[in-house]
This record gives structure tokens, C-alpha cells and sequence, in this order.
């Protein structure tokens, strides 16, 4: 009697399912398929069979398309939320509006989590769902379509919209800055927040010695053209640049020179906002290649010079020891950055650049920037006259005055940073002021000198 019971349920289910299919479009299906199915889940014996039950009645399949794999960044990803995003809006029922720039019209997005695609017959929904309450969750696309359209889809359709993706992205991509967020609370998706970077630095712009210059940007397209070469020597595509020198000689604009000439995201890597090298591993696997890894001022971000070794001659008390056995429980060591730049992590990625900066090289560890980690020290040392030359052009448009010579014989006996130079050009009422602004500066590099030469008396 229960089997027969059973059977005239399942009966009427199936009646039931194919009336839903005849009268309904496919959108609408699948709204109430999942309204359905999510019922149909609550009977107890369903509950136990529910798999079997589910993709028995359900003739459609999802994929899902998660931002991060075990912590690292699905590429597949950005490249359909590039594809989506450049769908045409005009049928969209709800749209986001910004601008970024003054100087630029409003920019105008889809804001809507679920997209309907037609390729080639087939249709198919992208649904963009993020779990937990804020921005930060996980996110995920998912890709919906009837199972009779799956040959096509995972066939050409999911190559088609991954490859349009990674075409628009290199035709309209906006280089990005990120930052890691702090330690605590950490999901897949928040390892790294981003923003646009805008900044104008350009080599073109940057005040340096110009063969240094050339120098750097020929060693830049070596890597950028390198893919090959490092493939065939066995080596990680990766290179490793030391800049230092005094505060104001233009560390940072060079990175920003750097990462606007290559077109390269930029990591900003704050290591005090770190407690592990586990942590360490999951922020350095989510980066994407192409990328411009930045550790800035790492002779004051840890204590890097110690890590993990002990000096000879150390002679510390039992509670130094535990002080400093507890400090390194939380903070990231000398050998766990190491092994990220050039351990068995640092081919986790291709096309990448770390960059170091320091105003004190002589407080580093040897072994964190020897050859083969940091592959090439560019100092940026005090302005010199072909770097004044440059500033002088930039900020006055003159490429000579008479004052020229003054300027070139102070700054051979003078040590002043670019910045400083560059503090004394800036026009005065945003007019050029071209004399006013260079007798400025000749009487502060007479003031700079004379007070130096007191100082070497001292």
C-alpha cells in the first residue's frame, strides 16, 4: 500500500514537472525550479536523497567561477567579470553611475547580480553571489544553462568569454594599488584591497642620471620579453630590485615610473600588519602575475636582520629569550621572506617584480640582497645637474638660463634631494616665475653649502 502510495506521488511529481517545463519560459524556470526543489527539500525522506532527487528532476547545470582558489586568485575570474561588465547596458533594468576624474564623463555599469548570454542557441545566466553581509566575502560566478547545451558550453563558449574577457581587460586596463589588509579576520577575498593608481610619474619625468636611466628601462623590457629565456635557463620569471639612498631622492616615484611604464599592478606590502609566514604565503599566492611586489622602507618594517638566526656572542637572559621567542610567534622572520623571493613560493606566479626600498642599505641583512634576490642596487643618490636639468624642465619648461652654471657648480659641492630641488622650482601664484624661482634655489643651495661645510668642520 505505501508503494503504491510512493509511486502515485512520484507519478503526479512528474506530471507536475513536465506541465512546468511546457508553460513556462526558460527563465522563469529556473526561479521556480529552485523554489520547487528548495520545497521539495524540507520532506524528511527527500531530505535523504535530495542529491539524487535534485539532479534527477533539474535539467540544468551550474558552474562556478570562485575570485580565489586556496588562496589564490582565479584568473578566470576577472577575466568574466571583464566580459559582463562590458555587456551592453541598454537592456539592463538597473545601472551604476561614476566618475572617477573631473575631467571625465560619467562611467555607466551594469548593477545587476544576474546576466542572461545567448552563444551560439544556447542560453545561459551569470549570477554573481557573494557570501557573508559586506564587500569583503566571497565572491563567485556562477554559470547556469540547460544540460543539453553543455557540449557547447564547456566546449568553445567558457574559452570564448574567458579570451573576450582578457582582450578588453588589456585594451582598458587601469593599472591598480593594492594593500593587505590587516591580519585579524582574514577570508579567501580579503587577503588585498584595491583602488585605481594614478599616479603621472613616467621615466620621461624622473629626475636621475640619464644613463642610469636608460640602464634601468633596458633591463625592464629584457624582463618584460624574457618569458622564453627564463624558461629555458630554469629560473622563476621574476626579478628583484634594491632601490636605495637619502629620504627625497625618489624611491617611490621610480616604483610609480616603473609600474606605468610596464603597465603592472602594484602589491603594497605592509609586513608589520602581518603575524606568520603562513600568512605571508596566503597574501604573496594571491597576487596576480604581472604585478609590481613593493616592500617599502624594510630596514624599519621588522626586524629582519635576526629572524630566526643567533649571532655568535649573544648572551641573553632566559627572559630576553622568551620576549623574543613571543615576538617571532607574530611576526614574519628573515627566512620566511626569504623563501618567498627565491625559495620553492617564489615560482608561485609568473611575470612579477619585488621591489625593496631602504635609506639605509648598510642595515640590511647580506643575504636578503645579494645577486639572485635583489638582481639589481639602483642608488638614488642627491640631485645632480643633469638630474636638476629634468626638474627644470618639468616644473619651468627651460631647457637653459644663465643661472645654469651657478646651479651646476653649487650642486657639485652640495648634497640636496631631488625633492628639495623640486620644493624650490614650483612656480609661485601657479605663474612661471623662471628667474624668481631659480635665484631661489641658488640661495638655498649657497645656504645648504655653507651650513654642510660647517658641519665637516665640526
Amino acid at each position: 500500500m505505501m508503494g503504491g502510495t510512493m509511486g502515485s506521488s512520484m507519478a503526479s511529481l512528474f506530471f507536475l514537472w513536465a506541465t512546468f517545463q511546457q508553460m513556462f519560459p526558460d527563465h522563469l524556470k529556473i526561479a521556480i525550479k529552485e523554489f520547487f526543489l528548495s520545497t521539495l527539500q524540507q520532506v524528511s525522506f527527500v531530505q535523504r536523497f535530495s542529491d539524487h532527487i535534485i539532479n534527477f528532476f533539474s535539467p540544468y547545470v551550474v558552474i562556478s567561477f570562485p575570485e580565489y582558489e586556496e588562496y589564490r586568485f582565479n584568473h578566470a575570474f576577472a577575466a568574466i567579470d571583464t566580459y559582463l561588465g562590458a555587456k551592453a547596458i541598454d537592456k539592463a533594468h538597473k545601472l551604476k553611475a561614476s566618475q572617477v576624474k573631473e575631467s571625465k564623463g560619467l562611467v555607466l555599469k551594469r548593477d545587476e547580480a544576474k546576466v542572461r548570454d545567448v552563444y551560439q542557441g544556447v542560453h545561459v545566466w551569470w549570477e554573481l553571489v557573494t557570501t557573508g553581509t559586506d564587500h569583503d566575502g566571497d565572491r563567485t560566478h556562477k554559470l547556469t544553462f540547460h544540460r543539453r547545451g553543455l557540449e557547447i558550453v564547456t566546449g568553445s563558449y567558457i574559452k570564448y568569454v574567458v579570451e573576450e574577457g582578457i582582450s578588453i581587460e588589456d585594451k582598458t586596463k587601469q593599472t591598480k594599488l593594492y594593500t593587505n589588509n590587516p591580519s585579524f579576520g582574514w577570508d579567501t577575498s580579503g587577503l588585498w584591497r584595491r583602488i585605481d593608481f594614478e599616479h603621472p610619474a613616467s621615466f620621461q619625468t624622473l629626475a636621475m642620471d640619464p644613463s642610469k636611466k636608460e640602464e634601468v628601462l633596458s633591463d625592464l623590457e629584457a624582463f618584460r620579453n624574457g618569458k622564453e629565456y627564463y624558461k629555458k635557463i630554469g629560473k622563476a620569471w621574476k626579478r628583484g630590485y634594491l632601490l636605495y639612498g637619502p629620504p627625497g631622492t625618489g624611491k617611490t616615484t621610480m616604483i610609480a615610473a616603473i609600474a606605468n611604464h610596464l603597465n603592472y599592478n602594484i602589491y603594497d606590502l605592509e609586513l608589520t600588519a602581518i603575524k606568520s609566514n603562513s600568512e605571508l604565503r596566503k597574501l604573496l599566492t594571491a597576487t596576480s602575475s604581472k604585478s609590481i611586489i613593493v616592500i617599502e622602507d624594510i630596514d624599519c618594517s621588522l626586524d629582519l636582520t635576526t629572524g630566526e638566526r643567533k649571532r655568535d656572542g649573544d648572551d641573553l637572559s632566559s627572559k630576553k629569550d622568551s620576549e623574543k621567542k613571543e615576538q617571532s610567534e607574530s611576526r614574519v622572520t628573515l627566512s620566511g621572506l626569504l623563501n618567498f623571493i627565491d625559495g620553492i613560493w617564489s615560482a608561485c606566479g609568473q611575470e612579477r617584480i619585488i621591489i625593496f626600498t631602504t635609506n639605509h642599505m648598510e642595515k640590511l641583512d647580506p643575504a636578503l640582497i645579494r645577486r639572485g634576490r635583489m638582481d639589481m642596487h639602483i642608488e638614488l643618490s642627491y640631485c645632480s645637474f643633469e638630474a636638476f636639468k629634468v626638474l627644470a624642465k618639468n616644473y619651468l619648461d627651460v631647457d637653459s638660463h644663465p643661472l645654469f652654471g651657478q646651479v651646476e657648480s653649487l650642486l657639485k659641492d652640495t648634497n640636496v634631494a631631488p625633492a628639495d630641488v623640486a620644493e624650490k622650482l614650483i612656480a609661485k601664484n601657479q605663474r612661471i616665475e623662471v628667474d624668481g624661482c631659480l635665484e631661489d634655489l641658488v640661495q638655498s643651495l649657497e645656504r645648504k653649502m655653507k651650513e654642510q661645510r660647517g658641519q665637516d668642520e665640526d
